[in-house]
């Protein structure tokens, strides 16, 4: 069989997995592990001075994608070894099964776009329950925002973590396999828990700018592929007016392609012409976000097989 096209199609049976299974438990779960690892030093590292939190948080963000990446590329070693002496149809499919299952806990498009809805249902039962069902996806105060300040910031994390949660791990796996998915997520796992100021000004500075730089190819084509070509110059507009050089892009995009105010109070707003978002636009957001993401495999399954070319690394 033709191993050109492994890497391509794991993409799909890890899309597929993703869709009819949703996420594995979470003793199985690679990010889960992921967040013990890092939680782990969620006390001593703040307390470190400047400096030695600096150099403690970068040797233990390296420790821990070493002790990511190792066991996907170990897997990944394994997987190729097995089709190699006979390129069988039953050996390929098997490696492809095997690729595409060990990828899929890498992205989350199905949780996501279920977290997402359920904001929604939230909010059609009481403002209360609204706030308190976002405060699980966001790490903003939900207390005192209003029913269209809660649906800004369900489109928000709809459309920054369609970014980091699908796009940008396929687009890893694509140009480095397992190891780069898992690296990937390791990177943004850790930006996550560890990557903000006050206390984690230093010790969480490597992780949030490593997060920056595995993010920022990724985040431009997300974005991107939301808006026509003629729309871009607008992006590159909004995309400049958030904090972070990448959340941006696709959060820049979803608002001008919804014609939405998306902000967060205080902080910035993205396309400020646009009108406060509604009831219905949280199914209008996840129908182009779903869009976007057939578009984005589509094109990252080029990547990976032109990239991949049927080698491992």
């Amino acid at each position: 069989m033709e191993t050109t096209w492994l890497f391509p199609a794991a993409m799909a049976v890890a899309l597929l997995a993703d869709r009819l299974f949703g996420e594995p438990p979470a003793w199985a779960h690679p990010v889960v592990a992921m967040g013990r690892y890092l939680g782990a030093f969620k006390r001593g590292l703040p307390a470190l001075a400047p400096g030695r939190a600096l150099a403690a948080g970068g040797l233990l963000w390296l420790l821990g994608a070493v002790l990511c990446v190792l066991p996907a590329w170990g897997a990944e070693a394994l997987i190729w070894e097995g089709i190699q002496p006979w390129r069988s149809p039953l050996r390929w499919g098997m490696a492809l099964l095997f690729m595409g299952l060990i990828l899929k806990p890498l992205l989350a498009w199905r949780m996501l776009r279920e977290e997402v809805v359920a904001v929604e249902h939230a909010l059609q039962t009481s403002l209360e329950d609204g706030r308190a069902r976002l405060s699980r996806l966001v790490s903003r105060d939900t207390r005192g925002l209003s029913d269209a300040q809660v649906r800004e910031a369900a489109i928000e994390t709809l459309a920054e973590n369609l970014n980091d949660s699908v796009v940008a791990p396929l687009f890893w796996f694509a140009v480095a396999g397992l190891p780069g998915a898992a690296l990937y997520r390791f990177a943004n796992t850790a930006d996550a828990m560890w990557g903000y100021r006050g206390p984690w000004e230093w010790a969480g500075k490597c992780a949030a700018r490593l997060d920056d730089l595995l993010s920022f190819i990724p985040a431009r084509i997300t974005g991107l592929l939301m808006l026509p070509a003629a729309r871009w110059p607008a992006l590159w507009r909004e995309s400049r007016r958030t904090p972070s050089p990448n959340g941006g892009w696709p959060m820049g995009a979803m608002a001008l392609h919804l014609a939405l105010r998306l902000g967060k109070p205080g902080v910035y707003v993205l396309n400020e012409a646009g009108r406060e978002p509604a009831a219905a636009d949280i199914s209008r957001a996840i129908a182009h976000a779903r869009l976007t993401l057939g578009l984005a495999a589509l094109l990252l399954m080029g990547l990976a097989l032109v990239l991949r070319g049927g080698q491992p690394w």
